[in-house]
């Protein structure tokens, strides 16, 4: 293929496509609006705490493939770190329990056979649960298909709750079925939980732009595209503050940019194009030590833990910040965030001061309150059906992100995915 591929946006959908597109043929320029690329999954540094901090926490897991091609091509598989085991370490607030899910490495899942490995007073027949939700129609809840029981409580209530950005009792259950038959169904090999080792823009950003750049693909961040035109079933011209860029015949546009951006430029250019119109918001919480905490046990082993119980969702301990996440916390918006804070560092001495060599201070030495507020589209059964695919009625247009209809939540498999999709599906071939 010959002619100009722009991508429009250089999130993880964009950033995903060019890499796959980068020394297929034709030329590539990648437009991102803001100043820096990576969308959700990016580093910075926040004055406030004085350090470089992740705009989110990110857990990969070995299933994710089309997340370790994009890190293989891009040479960043070196900068990730975890257990490199299936071990995922967990704290019940509500009733003070402790344990270490250790999934066996098979298919076979032996581990729900030893009490030390699983989760605690979960019963066989729960397992049930995991058929219901890899079996489940379009218009089911996660609710609808779990079994009252600690496993639904202390695994896949959780598990759903990260992987959706949605709550159970609205939550799809179809979305969530796929996701398990990807991963967890596939036995341990393909659940070992990674994490960036140094910062999301270290691993997924970096790397990539330094890899098109010496593939020969320019990357204009500042780049707005406000408006296209179309004629003929094909999309012409596109308008940036700055100029109008002309199409040629053998040029092509991927579209990865959020919903609400690509319903604004193409509702009006291609008849009935739907996409999701609720989204979810993700808060995330960074506390900064004087001095780093030393971990014990799995913590120590993984680098982060699992929090029931509580607000708290997850904790993961780089250096010395302690970083939480919580995931669908529309459910807190109305809440004072200084209030929110501290109850969460309350949580967080909690879950961790037993796993620590010395226990956390009262208070951190200072902390950021990160919030997405539109963080990914509600993975509703509703909101799932708004979702398009990549091809549209413009023969040189494809669509790319998270909200696209990848079958997954918005996740980083997801989103990567959306844009390998959208590479494919306008004819250009990854040369290897």
């Amino acid at each position: 293929m010959t002619g100009t591929l722009h991508i429009i946006g250089a999130g993880m959908a964009g950033l995903a496509a060019a890499v796959e597109a980068a020394g297929s043929g034709p030329r590539i320029i990648v437009h991102e609006a803001g100043r820096a690329c990576g969308g959700r999954a990016r580093s910075y540094m926040d004055r406030q705490l004085g350090c470089r901090i992740d705009n989110g926490n990110h857990l990969l897991l070995s299933a994710n493939k089309t997340v370790f091609r994009y890190l293989g091509l891009t040479g960043a598989l070196d900068t990730l770190t975890g257990p490199h085991a299936p071990l995922f370490p967990f704290v019940d607030l509500a009733e003070d329990a402790r344990w270490t899910l250790n999934l066996s490495r098979g298919r076979m899942p032996w581990w729900v056979f030893q009490p030390h490995r699983r989760v605690p007073d979960m019963r066989l027949p729960d397992l049930r649960s995991l058929y219901r939700l890899m079996n489940a129609g379009e218009n089911e809840t996660v609710a609808d298909c779990l079994l009252p029981g600690a496993l639904a409580r202390r695994l896949l209530e959780p598990f759903a709750i990260s992987a959706l950005n949605t709550l159970t009792d609205t939550g799809s259950a179809a979305l969530l079925g796929a996701v398990i038959r990807e991963s967890l169904s596939l036995g341990g090999t393909a659940c070992i939980p990674w994490f960036a080792k140094d910062g999301l823009s270290e691993t997924l950003v970096d790397p990539a732009l330094k890899h098109l750049q010496d593939m020969n693909v320019e990357v204009r961040t500042q780049s707005r595209i406000t408006g296209v035109e179309e004629a003929r079933g094909r999309i012409t011209t596109l308008h940036t503050p700055e100029e109008d860029i002309s199409l040629g015949p053998d040029d092509s546009i991927i579209m990865a940019v959020p919903a609400p951006v690509a319903h604004t430029l193409l509702a009006n250019k291609i008849a009935g194009i739907t996409v999701p119109t609720e989204f979810e918001s993700i808060l995330n919480l960074h506390f900064r030590l004087d001095e780093r905490p030393i971990p014990q046990g799995s913590f120590a082993q993984c680098g982060f833990m699992g929090v029931i119980g509580g607000v708290t969702e997850w904790v993961f301990l780089r250096e010395n910040i302690l970083s939480v996440t919580v995931s669908a916390a529309n459910r807190y918006a109305d809440q004072n965030q200084d209030d929110l804070a501290r109850t969460i560092w309350q949580e967080v001495c909690r879950a961790c001061d037993a796993v620590l060599e010395q226990p956390l201070p009262p208070a951190p030495a200072a902390q950021r309150v990160v919030w997405e507020k539109r963080a990914t589209f509600a993975a509703t059964p509703e909101q799932n059906r708004l979702r398009c695919g990549p091809a549209t009625p413009l023969v040189n247009l494809a669509l790319a992100g998270d909200w696209t209809n990848t079958g997954l939540p918005a996740t980083l498999e997801g989103a990567m995915r959306s844009g390998v999709q959208a590479v494919h599906t306008l004819g250009i071939k990854h040369p290897q």
